[in-house]
Order: C-alpha cells, then structure tokens, then sequence
C-alpha cells in the first residue's frame, strides 16, 4: 500500500500500524480495519476558506463507518490508494497522536486562536471514537487554550463529552451542530446504514439543551425525490423543534466525484426509477439546479418560522401543532414530492 502523504496537506510522513479487521471481541467493528498513524500536524487551512463560514479544521479520522451513500469525503480516500466505496465505509485512518498535536498547535506563537470546525470532513464522532478516545484530549486542549471552535455530528458518542463541553462553553464560544436530513426510518437504513437512529440524533440534540448547550440542527441532505416530500419535511422540521434545536439550516444532496459514483450505483439497486432523474438533475455538476435548492430551503425556513426555530425565536417557547394538525396548504393536497422535473 502506497501512502502519499503530500496529498493529505500537512499530514506529513505516516508511521502505520494497521489493527487486525477480525475484531471478534468487538462485533461493532467487525470488517473494520483501523490504520493507525502519528501525523506531522493536525489542524488544516480549508482551500478557498474565503467562500466558507470556517477556516481551520481538525479531522482526527479518515474514513468513517456511518457509511453515508452520499457522503461527499470519499474522494478523500483515493488520495491515500484506498476505495472510496466500501473501502472507505471500513479502512478507518486514525491520527492517534491528534490530542497532543493540537495541544502543541494552540501553544504555538505563531496561533491566534482562530475557530476550529470539526465534522466538516468525516464525522469526529464515528464508532472508531469510542475505541480511539481522541475528542477529550482535543476539546481538552481547545478548552485550555479558550479557543473557539465548532462540532458537526451524526454521532451520540459526543454525549460522553458533554461535562467537557460545558467547561469549554464557559471560557469560549462553542458551536454544536447534528445533523439530521429526514426522520423516514426506511431511507435511514439504506442511505445512512452505520448511523444512530435521526430518533437518537435528535435525543443528542434534546440532551445537549436541557444542559444548557445550544444545539442547532444541519437538516443535511434533503434527498431528491426520496425526502424532499412536503410531508417528509413538515414532519422532519416538527421532530427538530420538538428537540429543542436553536435552529435548522437545509442542505439539499450535493454529490461531487467519488460520492457520486458511489450513490449512483446504490440508486440503481434500490430506486431504479430514479436515475434517469437524477442524470437529468445533476448534469451540470456536483449540486442540485439553484431553483431547486430555493424552493426546499424557502419550505424549511417556512416550517422553522411555523414551529419558532430560529435565531429570532430563541427563547420562546415552541410551538408544536397536533398530530391532526400538520396538515397546511403548503403541504398541497397530498404526499407529492417536490417533481418539479
């Protein structure tokens, strides 16, 4: 296996040590191979940090078993000649020594505290976190340092660093995002097969609140034709609220190369009758056509007003319509998806 390690930015030389993928001890990671390796350094500059909310990320894994058909990260895995598909869903990188880098960074005269986002490439707190451990030893030392910073998760695992979290939200600001694109529990097992539950995502959500720690919800991604209903989005904006998010922010499927070959082939198999529209969606590129986009972020936005999510409603208590009541003329007469193509 060739490791080139001038693709992975600052990652620098690799020293590997690969666990054996037979972890019949553990069933949970049985078919995982995890490759351990000591990194040069840990927190990364996002190319073109101009267009993005964030600038500086730290990605302690490569990899991730929540094995997201539409995950946009697998890319990330041809870098280091591994598959995007299945191999990336099972040969987990983990930078052991992420903790003791960051810790080393943030000391750094040459750092001025600037936000750390975490999440935005593969999730922080995949199954390979509650064997690594590597999150209290990184919010640890963001805590120390009062260095601000951010965590996107599909995760419950961050629930055993909540008392971590609360110390670093009382010297630094810190940001708490889960995601949760639908509540359908048949498209959760096949697009989101190594996931916890959106049930158990929101519940992370519901306990981060009621201890005090602002939780917003990423409603990532709303799924062409197979989520984007006006009834599948009523009722996944409804189950947000009912959480306690501060706020939902929409997220249609954008599939760029790696993610979109991966996906196509699992569309074939489970919805057949769908490539073609797909095809004709995303023929010019990575993302769903701007009118598209429009209209399931303005639907969003509309039920977040309906049910008080949002930064304008923060502190009010929610309002959560009756079962028989979630019907409204935005929904139209029925089930239809958003078949605007």
């Amino acid at each position: 296996m060739r490791w080139d390690t001038q693709k992975d930015g600052p990652l620098g030389q690799l020293a590997i040590s690969c666990v054996s993928d037979n972890n019949s001890d553990t069933p949970e990671f049985r078919g995982i191979t995890f490759h351990e390796v000591r990194a040069r350094s840990i927190v990364n500059r996002v190319p073109g940090a101009s267009r993005m909310p964030f600038e500086w990320t730290v990605n302690p894994y490569r990899g991730c078993t929540h094995a997201c058909v539409y995950c946009f990260a697998r890319k990330t895995h041809s870098y280091l000649d591994l598959d995007t598909g299945l191999g990336f869903d099972s040969q987990i990188v983990v930078k052991i020594n992420a903790p003791e880098l960051l810790r080393r960074h943030l000391a750094s005269s040459h750092w001025h505290g600037e936000h750390i986002a975490m999440g935005t490439n593969v999730d922080c707190y995949q199954r390979a976190e509650g064997r690594y451990r590597l999150m209290p030893g990184i919010i640890e030392a963001l805590r120390d340092h009062a260095n601000p910073f951010s965590i996107l998760t599909k995760g419950t695992i961050i629930l055993r660093d909540l008392e971590l979290l609360r110390q670093a939200a009382e010297v630094t600001e810190v940001g708490i995002s889960v995601s949760v694109g639908f509540v359908d529990p048949e498209l959760w097992r096949t697009v989101e097969p190594g996931t916890p539950s959106p049930e158990r995502r929101l519940d992370v959500v519901r306990t981060l609140s009621e201890n005090g720690i602002d939780c917003g919800v990423l409603m990532a991604p709303v799924i062409p034709f197979l989520g984007d209903r006006p009834d599948q989005l009523r009722a996944t904006v409804r189950a947000i609220a009912a959480a306690g998010a501060t706020s939902v922010t929409p997220l249609v499927l954008h599939l760029r190369p790696g993610a979109r070959e991966w996906f196509m082939q699992w569309l074939g198999r489970h919805h057949p009758q769908l490539v073609r529209r797909y095809e004709r969606m995303y023929a010019d590129g990575a993302y769903a056509p701007t009118w598209y986009q429009r209209t399931v972020t303005r639907r969003v936005h509309e039920l977040a007003a309906e049910y008080g999510i949002g930064p304008a409603h923060r502190g009010e208590p929610r309002r959560i319509p009756a079962q028989q009541e979630q019907q409204s003329p935005l929904d139209g007469p029925g089930p239809t998806q958003l078949t605007l193509l």
